[in-house]
């Protein structure tokens, strides 16, 4: 089967594609492809919102559910300029695959806004935020739909989205949104979820390659709040993290950076460029570096058919969605690098969005210990059920991964039936 170009244009082709090959595999009939290819429901809405000057600006935005039959749907929410549906889409049925793979009972949302935040106020954006959750409040809930932050969207949209939704209907309903402030019930532990996850399946997947994590060459492409946690936290661990990039170019030091100082220069500067302890290097130049592991916690489509056959790295981690492409997936396939896919390296936020909308229901909350535990031990059964069928089948990671989730996903479809 060809592989589809890669871009946003096309994300939702390659989420198609990665199904029907993952399908055949599993051997599903053409009935329960025709159900899982497709989502259940599908939101465009187009709001007014008055901007600080008094000017009106019609915002277009989106909500889609891929798949609710393990349970109410979750994913994020992004503010983008060029967001598409079928970016939406895509990214909704990789959260169905996500939520399935860590076991966890919810299906695949995603939404957003096609818009440039940076060029808003702050009141712009609450205003923009709260006409945006009132208009796809009629499919959110918390047994419905379960918004999360996403690009350009923290915990303070949440909190918006929330007090929007509450007020809507006449009382605080704090499982609404996960991804809130501690203060109105948030969990402890959600800003390091992700990379907690991602270090725990990087740790895992390492050791099975014959990697040590102490004394481990690292090069992390991508530099925000995934990319700086999961520094610290490899750095941590023992390992040398060699070269450092953000959106835009990158620093290098053959013994290892000083990460708490790099941290601290990409708080203050908003860019990497420029760090005293490190050599200036091109992004293209960084990932060709030889390393034990490769991170992506940056942009999408950072390794592609253009550079992949420039790697050398032994272990790839993909942790910002959809940054290995199909074709940079078969030429490091070729050459013996492994890659953990992002359905599996980043499930740490969407496992903990699920621990918040736990406590929220329960009105009972736990401590970080308690959110660290129970993450690591999700994580630890996803990545041997990965790890387990990888070998047991003969295929890639990537591969192992969807057809892990995409059996469960079939499997509650067939149990539940079709209707009427």
């Amino acid at each position: 089967m060809p592989t589809p170009a890669t871009g946003p244009s096309n994300l939702w082709a390659i989420a198609q594609q990665r199904l029907d090959e993952a399908a055949e595999r599993l051997r599903l009939d053409d009935g329960m492809r025709r159900v899982l290819r497709v989502p259940k429901r599908e939101l465009t809405v187009s709001f007014p919102v008055t901007l600080d000057d008094g000017s009106v600006r019609v915002f277009t935005g989106y909500r889609v559910h891929h798949n609710v039959n393990r349970g109410p749907v979750t994913g994020g929410i992004r503010y983008v300029p060029d967001l598409t549906l079928d970016e939406i889409r895509a990214l909704a049925m990789a959260n169905t695959w996500k939520a399935a793979l860590v076991q966890i009972p919810f299906g695949g949302a995603m939404g957003g806004v096609r818009v440039d935040p940076k060029r808003m106020s702050v009141t712009e954006r609450e205003g923009m935020t709260r006409r945006y959750a009132t208009e796809i409040g009629p499919i959110m809930g918390p047994d419905r739909d379960i918004p999360s932050p996403d690009v350009n969207t923290g915990s303070q949209t949440m909190a918006w989205m929330m007090d929007t939704y509450s007020m809507h209907r006449g009382h605080t309903i704090a499982g609404s949104v996960i991804g809130k402030p501690i203060a109105i019930g948030g969990s402890r532990g959600r800003r390091e979820a992700t990379s907690h996850g991602a270090m725990r399946a990087i740790g895992i997947v390492a050791r099975s390659a014959g990697i040590e994590l102490d004394g481990a060459r690292v090069v992390i492409q991508g530099f925000g709040r995934v990319g700086t946690i999961l520094a610290r936290r490899l750095a941590s661990a023992g390992a040398a993290i060699v070269a450092i990039a953000d959106d835009e170019t990158g620093v290098t030091h053959p013994n290892g950076l000083d990460v708490p100082a790099a941290v601290r220069w990409m708080r203050e500067h908003d860019r990497i460029a420029g760090l005293p302890e490190g050599d200036p290097i091109a992004k293209a130049e960084l990932l060709a570096m030889p390393c034990d592991v490769l991170v992506h916690a940056g942009l999408q489509a950072q390794l592609d058919g253009g550079n992949a056959d420039r790697v050398q790295a032994r272990l790839v981690a993909e942790v910002a969605g959809g940054a290995v492409t199909p074709e940079a997936d078969v030429a490091l396939r070729e050459r013996g690098i492994q890659v953990i896919p992002d359905i599996l390296s980043s499930a740490g936020g969407l496992v903990v969005g699920y621990f918040e909308w736990v406590q929220d229901m329960q009105a009972f909350f736990w401590n970080e210990a308690q959110v660290a535990t129970e993450l690591e031990g999700v994580m630890d059964r996803a990545v041997a059920a990965v790890c387990e069928t990888s070998e047991r089948e003969r295929v890639t990671l990537r591969q192992a991964a969807e057809m892990v989730a995409v059996a469960r996903v079939a499997e509650a479809t067939s149990l539940r039936g079709l209707y009427p």
